[in-house]
């Protein structure tokens, strides 16, 4: 028997968000942060040399390098999926805007999927509210429907989800097709062929790709567990909406399809060459505190929602009939959890655990009591405002100076930097602000009844915030974190016509940085003798190899010219030196 189900959701309590509304919320969000700006430092500007590198046919396809250095990450395929985007992108596209095309499909493929996960697992028959005695119960597709809403909505009010979701790397290919893998267990078992074949595809999309973005062991543990859990609850949680038509293979068929395809995925990782062991060691042992810190901020406000969800929903979780829509994206956070507990970076491990704790979050909004939806909605309304505010009035400051404090904090920490107006860009941020002003007063001046509505301010407020920093900000952030102004300081030092320059001591970031600004002709070197024999006349390397650089050049013929801080870091600078004899070449920036 069945544990009683702690959902109580009326016909009323169960209508869906506006699709238009919903569609704008994700356009919103999606949009800004992949258009209209220069690639940031460190992991965005990386992939992106890599990829610019692949396209123009300097590196080998299998092997990519940048300057002579091999990828950080062992997963190709961001690379291949950004190279080949700027290869197909009209010539007036901008390489960096082509590279990040693809991406924004990944993640709107993260959105969706999250949506449809949600919405095959409240279509099992034990998350269904209790059924009234009189009737006015939700019905089973409107019910589906609302939780999909707000397992959506609680993706996308997640505080670390923004930045991460739209850089060019590896953790947001990762993320979609663990997205795509949650989508496929959370619909398994399906009774049409067609439906039977699209999820399958893709679960093999969500596994492969994993292996090939550099995750072969998080692909073997969620697809393992899913397959296990998809086979062993096939006949008790199966989806009722299909429950009459005849099944075209056994119900535990599903799960041994997932094996199968996650078996297959461990023989491409492992002919590829891609297993690597990433535990960290004693000594780079993460402090628990960082780690709890990160999981509060990250995560904001879906784990507490999903903690509140455990405890609701506790009696179905350790009955003895095992129930999908709970263990499922219970065993996708539990293995992401564990990904940020023991390797590195401990925060794009966490990201992929989003969209499963964004599920178990939406599970909670059947059960939250209505002092619970309060404190969230003045929470949320009280910080998101907040931060509006405080965003609006620094880019008042920067424009006219007043006030004037915020004016001298921006001028300190981005010295040099020159205020830009953007018609275009205030017109937005304007109507975002506005728009968050009408939901506040829809929100607070009606006594709503949608499951979802304690989910519509948090995930509002994160679009707000995110859109009014990639617009009324952009100008400002593509200053401190791109390396544009540094190339172009570094311009003005070489000259017009420099040639080759030698390079020494850069790291990925730094070199893809000024590859792509200044378009120069790179040359990595690291022994006297590669210096003596280059006919280039410039010399251009880190600051930190100071000693290096005097040693490789001790035997004369080289003077330093200037040294070229990046304005935002000024432990960020490289130094220029020119051959004895080439010229003047140009000023001091």
């Amino acid at each position: 028997m069945n544990p009683p189900n702690p959902a109580i959701v009326t016909r009323g309590a169960a209508r869906p968000l506006p699709r238009w509304a919903l569609l704008l919320l994700c356009l919103a969000y999606v949009v800004p942060g992949f258009v209209a700006r220069s690639p940031w430092k460190n992991a965005d500007v990386t992939a992106f040399g890599y990829m610019l590198e692949l396209a123009r046919g300097a590196t080998d396809w299998m092997s990519p390098s940048l300057a002579g250095m091999a990828p950080d990450t062992d997963g190709l395929l961001p690379y291949w999926l950004g190279a080949l985007a700027i290869q197909a992108a009209p010539s007036w596209l901008p390489a960096d805007m082509a590279a990040r095309l693809p991406f924004a499909a990944l993640l709107v493929a993260t959105l969706a999927a999250t949506w449809w996960g949600m919405y095959h697992l409240a279509r099992s028959p034990a998350a269904q509210p209790v059924a009234f005695a009189f009737g006015g119960e939700a019905s089973p597709p409107d019910y589906a429907r609302a939780m999909a809403d707000g397992a959506l909505l609680a993706l996308l009010a997640c505080l670390g989800l923004a930045q991460l979701s739209h850089e060019v790397t590896s953790y947001l290919t990762q993320l979609a097709f663990t997205a795509l893998l949650f989508f496929a267990a959370a619909s398994l078992p399906r009774r049409s062929l067609p439906a039977l074949a699209a999820t399958l595809a893709a679960a093999a999309a969500g596994l492969l790709g994993l292996v090939l973005s550099g995750a072969p062991t998080l692909a073997m543990l969620l697809g393992g567990g899913s397959a296990l859990l998809v086979a062993c609850t096939a006949g008790a949680d199966d989806d009722g909406a299909a429950s009459a038509r005849p099944s075209p293979a056994p119900r535990w068929a599903g799960g041994v399809a997932l094996a199968l395809l996650t078996a297959l995925a461990a023989g491409l990782a492992g002919g590829l060459d891609l297993w690597r062991w990433r535990i960290v060691t004693e000594d780079e042992a993460k402090e628990w505190q960082s780690l709890v810190r990160l999981l509060i901020w990250f995560a904001w406000p879906a784990w507490p929602l999903a903690l509140w969800t455990l405890w609701r929903w506790r009696r179905q979780i350790v009955s003895r009939t095992l129930h999908r829509h709970l263990l499922l994206p219970l065993w996708f956070v539990a293995v992401t959890v564990s990904a940020t507990v023991t390797t590195q970076p401990a925060d794009r491990a966490l990201l992929l655990g989003l969209p499963a704790l964004a599920t178990l979050a939406a599970f909670a909004l059947p059960t939250l009591r209505r002092a619970i939806a309060s404190l969230i909605d003045w929470f949320t309304l009280l910080f998101f405002s907040a931060s509006a505010i405080a965003i609006w009035v620094i880019w008042i400051a920067v424009q006219t100076g007043v006030p004037a404090k915020p004016a001298a904090n921006v001028a300190k920490l981005a010295p040099g930097y020159t205020a830009e107006f953007s018609a275009l860009a205030f017109g937005v941020a304007l109507l975002a602000t506005l728009a968050w002003c009408a939901l506040v007063g829809w929100r607070v001046s009606r006594n709503r009844t949608e499951i979802w509505k304690s989910l519509v301010l948090p995930a509002s407020g994160a679009a707000l915030g995110w859109l009014l920093l990639m617009t009324l900000w952009l100008p400002l952030l593509d200053y401190g974190r791109s390396y544009r102004p540094q190339s172009e300081n570094l311009a003005r030092v070489l000259g017009a016509d420099p040639g080759c320059l030698l390079v020494h001591g850069l790291g990925r970031a730094q070199t893809a940085g000024l590859q792509y600004h200044g378009n120069w002709t790179m040359l990595p070197v690291t022994r006297a003798s590669e210096i003596r024999h280059s006919e280039c006349r410039w010399l251009v390397a880190d600051a930190s190899t100071q000693r290096t650089v005097d040693r490789l050049t001790r035997n004369g013929g080289w003077e330093q010219v200037a040294v070229v801080p990046r304005p935002t870091d000024r432990g960020d600078q490289l130094l220029v030196l020119r051959r004895l004899g080439a010229g003047p070449g140009g000023g001091q920036p």
